[in-house]
């Protein structure tokens, strides 16, 4: 069964204000640090920017989708934009597959697994794959608008940010949210994981005994929508501490001038 992607694509308007509202965070309040010790926004920063972006609401927490974006009060309907960030630009461009970790929530896995009788995935390698891509399958039903929730899953999607930290370079991708069909796929062990691939190119990757993380790789070509290349807009050159300071006095006007008569 194909998936028809009926929802929207971000405009010029929103990248571009996307693009400077992550530049923003080279101010020192980035998540990421460089080594020349500045800051770069970070996965937690990727997502409060495209709520703030998208006139949308961030999650922070484990839910299935990073930002809500309202589409109507009555009833109540979101759409789901579920936000990954890697440094991998450079896995995108030499090999045309975009890394999304979709989940690395290693007990449901496990839970998942043993409640439909896997104890060892080695037994059963395509029931197993299965059962974890149907799991994740669950996730977005379960808060949808056909199970009670309020999220229209048919206009939610994967927004992927790609960089690559020695160019300063980034990228965005949009996916939809149904991964794939199991049964397309060819299932073994390598290591520590689970792989799914096609044509020995892997598409899905489980590390069930090493962190949990679910990795997908779906190819640039199957991308809803993809951005241009773009850089992060320098900040004017003001040092550090002057920054934070007046980050303070914008926030405490009043109680910053009443400090300074103490």
């Amino acid at each position: 069964m194909s998936y028809v992607f009926t929802g929207s694509t971000p405009t010029k308007s929103q990248i571009e204000k996307l693009r400077l509202t992550l530049s923003t965070y080279q101010d020192g309040t980035g998540y990421l640090v460089s080594k020349l010790g500045k800051s770069l926004p970070g996965w937690r920063d990727f997502e409060r920017s495209v709520a703030l972006v998208f006139d949308g609401v961030a999650q922070e927490s484990k839910a299935i989708f990073d930002v809500l974006v309202p589409i109507s009060l009555t009833p109540i309907t979101d759409f789901g934009v579920s936000c990954k960030m890697r440094e991998t630009l450079r896995t995108v461009e030499n090999k045309g597959l975009v890394l999304i970790e979709v989940s690395n929530s290693e007990r449901k896995f496990w839970n998942a697994l043993n409640a439909n009788g896997i104890y060892d995935y080695n037994t059963n390698l395509d029931r197993a794959g299965k059962v974890l891509l149907n799991l994740v399958e669950s996730w977005h039903d379960k808060v949808s608008l056909e199970q009670g929730g309020t999220v229209d899953i048919s206009k939610s999607y994967y927004l992927v940010l790609q960089w690559d930290k020695r160019s300063g370079r980034y990228q965005l991708f949009q996916f939809p949210t149904h991964l794939l069909d199991p049964e397309a796929l060819s299932w073994e062990v390598r290591g520590k994981r689970i792989v799914g691939h096609n044509d020995d190119v892997v598409i899905i990757e489980w590390y069930g005994h090493s962190g949990g993380q679910l990795k997908y790789y779906p190819s640039v070509d199957e991308a809803i929508w993809s951005s241009d290349i773009f850089r992060l807009e320098p900040l004017p050159e003001n040092d550090l501490g002057n920054v934070l300071k007046q980050r303070v006095i914008g926030y405490f006007p009043d109680l910053w001038r009443a400090a300074n008569e103490m």
